[in-house]
């Protein structure tokens, strides 16, 4: 049986104007690596409304983490913060900006309370099931080859080479045996 892992992407930045085109072209660059071109554009511009609200309404510390996650079937993307005051949809016009642009990006969306803050999140179906890319596995190590360590001479008792070194060779097991 295949099992497939999801894929999960993870960007902790401080929110300001002048970042969110960075965010925009890195959440681009990940949905073209699981081959998401098609959610590109609404996924984009769904999170650049929701940290420009991190701009715009958080007080003090504007710290949020940006997540996407792809099951094969569901595109999931959040932005969490830490102001724990929930957003209200107060206008149902996209053209106003905010969650209202985000519903009409979505197939659907909400909000969730944390310890620390809110989640706001939203998800997108994509349309034909595809396979999830595995993560490329680690490299493993590669197997050191077997080298015999040099044999010491096997002295006499007075301590001169029995053998000379020359006339000595390796058994089977790396033993220094006499070949003479």
């Amino acid at each position: 049986m295949h099992v497939t892992a999801a894929c999960r992407y993870t960007l902790e930045v401080q929110a300001s104007t002048e970042r969110i085109p960075q965010i925009r072209r890195i959440l681009a660059a990940h949905l073209r690596y699981w081959s998401l071109e098609d959610h590109i554009t609404p996924v984009c511009r769904a999170v650049d409304e929701l940290v420009g609200n991190v701009v715009h309404h958080v007080k003090g510390d504007k710290a949020c983490v940006v997540e996407l996650r792809w099951t094969g079937r569901h595109l999931i993307a959040s932005v969490a913060d830490k102001d724990r005051r929930m957003p209200r949809l107060t206008s149902s016009s996209p053209s106003k900006g905010g969650l209202a642009t985000v519903a009409i990006l979505s197939d659907s969306w909400g909000t969730c309370g944390t310890a620390t803050g809110k989640v706001i999140w939203f998800s997108r179906r994509v349309k034909e099931v595809q396979r999830v890319r595995r993560a490329a596995p680690a490299p493993m190590s590669p197997v050191p080859e077997f080298k015999p360590l040099p044999a010491s001479p096997v002295l006499q008792g007075d301590g001169v080479p029995a053998v000379p070194l020359e006339a000595r060779s390796v058994d089977r097991v790396g033993a220094a045996v006499a070949s003479g």
